[in-house]
């Protein structure tokens, strides 16, 4: 088997098993969000990310809440924005 046949396997493998998981240390919350480990823990460093850290040495994160910090300041499309902006313009009232 070549070495890049072996690699891809190997991703196949890490990429099914975090997606059994619902609690990452840091490797695999960097995998997830797709993001360097130094940057990831910069997060935590400046509490910009939820995170626990049990024992008070490793972190662990929450799958559910990356994704909830990752769903956060949504960039409205075009046409909702041009949807907002005729909603007020007929109604007079913002967001609806």
């Amino acid at each position: 088997m070549t070495d890049e046949i072996q690699e891809q396997l190997n991703r196949i493998e890490r990429y099914s098993l975090l997606s059994a998981k619902n609690m990452f240390g840091l490797e695999e919350a960097s995998l997830f969000l797709n993001m360097s480990k130094s940057f990831l823990y910069k997060l935590t460093y400046r509490h910009e990310i939820p995170y626990y850290r049990p024992n008070g040495k490793q972190i662990y994160f929450d799958r559910k809440e990356l994704e909830d910090w990752m769903r956060r300041n949504r960039v409205a499309t075009i046409e909702e924005i041009e949807q907002s902006a005729t909603n007020y313009l007929v109604t007079g009232k913002i967001g609806g």
